[in-house]
């Protein structure tokens, strides 16, 4: 596993508790797979082998991404698919890029569908960072040099290596692992912020239409 370098933090000079680094669980260079639902397995199965995440989280992944795609418009086209913190263990991300595009509904259920090139996969254990989690991931998806970069990686380790990098200017508290401790001094309790979807709000320009940020 790759750990992003920790970076300057303006949260922290602001008195807000500090973002944990994210930790790459899963990297996999040019991902050879028929579709989406591949993709999600595939992954999947890596981390569970990695132990990052639980039984149930495969199959929650699919639904979720079934009930709310995560295909993104983004200059090279991504999307983003991520399950209900219940079913991470250890806080994380996957990224993969794909051997060839594969289609992903896209994100706010306009029905259409995007082929995606690269899949970024937040693992949370904190409800509450997930809207976060995907503003940070956002700035990433729609810099089309940053994704050219990450999918000129040869293997899994310069990916890994690139996105480390790339990754190491944005960072979001993504909670604490399964074992009852608390996150820089706020529990999760696994309670969702307010309940409610992120429905209408928009990212510069991208909607995050039911992705649900609170994880519902």
């Amino acid at each position: 596993m790759s750990s992003v370098p920790p970076p300057h933090d303006a949260a922290a000079d602001d008195g807000a508790r500090a973002p944990v680094p994210w930790d790459l669980s899963v990297v996999v260079a040019h991902l050879d797979v028929s579709d989406a639902e591949d993709v999600l397995r595939s992954l999947s199965g890596r981390l569970l082998d990695a132990g990052a995440v639980d039984l149930d989280f495969p199959e929650a992944l699919r639904i979720r991404e079934q009930q709310y795609p995560t295909g993104l418009p983004t200059p090279i086209p991504t999307a983003i698919p991520h399950a209900d913190p219940e079913h991470v263990l250890t806080p994380g991300l996957a990224i993969a890029s794909l051997a060839r595009p594969v289609p992903f509904g896209e994100m706010g259920g306009s029905g259409g569908t995007v082929d995606v090139r690269l899949v970024v996969m937040p693992l949370l254990t904190d409800a509450r960072a997930h809207l976060t989690a995907l503003q940070c991931l956002m700035g990433l998806l729609r810099d089309r040099s940053a994704v050219e970069d990450l999918l000129a990686a040869a293997d899994d380790d310069e990916l890994a290596e690139r996105a480390s990098s790339r990754l190491a200017g944005g960072t979001v508290d993504p909670g604490p692992t399964t074992n009852g401790t608390e996150s820089n001094g706020t529990e999760s309790n696994g309670t969702e912020s307010n309940g409610t979807e992120s429905n209408g709000t928009e990212m510069d320009g991208t909607e995050m239409d039911g992705t649900e940020g609170e994880s519902a």
